[in-house]
């Protein structure tokens, strides 16, 4: 797996209205920081910080939790989830659910 740093920037830049999202390397991909609050990763997908009341949202519109392959098994982090693909193109939802993220 492998962060796509095109994919970074072009969230970052929808997420402009928050104010300034920054990039930072993450474990082969890109964490994304608003007033110094990691909210979300990209990797080859988009996933943003979920809390336990909004994962059931996530998780019904379809979205996965992130997953990686070390030490021979599979590790699912359930604090991040794949970001639903409409969003990406959607400023104003993608900034809501940012916004959410960083509650």
């Amino acid at each position: 797996m492998s962060g796509s740093r095109s994919l970074a920037e072009y969230v970052a830049d929808q997420l402009a209205p928050l104010g300034e999202v920054t990039l930072h390397r993450y474990f082969g991909g890109w964490a994304l920081r608003c007033h110094g609050i990691q909210f979300a990763i990209v990797m080859d997908t988009l996933y943003l910080r979920v809390d336990g009341e909004a994962r059931s949202s996530y998780e019904s519109a379809g979205s996965t939790p992130f997953t990686y392959h070390a030490a021979g098994r599979t590790v699912v982090v359930h604090a991040y989830y794949s970001a639903p693909a409409q969003a990406i193109d959607d400023r104003t939802e993608l900034c809501a659910l940012a916004r959410a993220a960083l509650a």
